[in-house]
């Protein structure tokens, strides 16, 4: 009669994984900022970009350009074409 080898296998706990990286301070002035504009984007009040100057000569060209496309007048892109002319010799 042999003997089976039994082999005891011993369960080993992984170690608590530590963050990485600077320690975060929540009353920190950019925590506040950044705490904030979350707020703000969940509230749909987030604005980004310039905002528009409603008086700009900008603002009236595309004014006149939404009102040219509501009454269906065709606006054209870009700098017209030359029609190229061939000369007789």
């Amino acid at each position: 009669m042999s003997k089976a080898k039994t082999s005891k296998k011993a369960k080993v706990e992984a170690p608590a994984k530590k963050a990485s990286g600077r320690p975060v301070n929540p009353n920190s002035a950019r925590q506040m900022k950044l705490m904030e504009r979350d707020l703000k984007r969940e509230a749909g009040l987030l604005k980004r970009g310039r905002p528009a100057v409603e008086g700009s000569k900008r603002q009236a060209v595309l004014a006149a350009r939404e009102a040219k496309k509501a009454a269906g007048i065709e606006i054209k892109r870009g700098r017209p074409k030359v029609e190229k002319t061939e000369v007789a010799e």
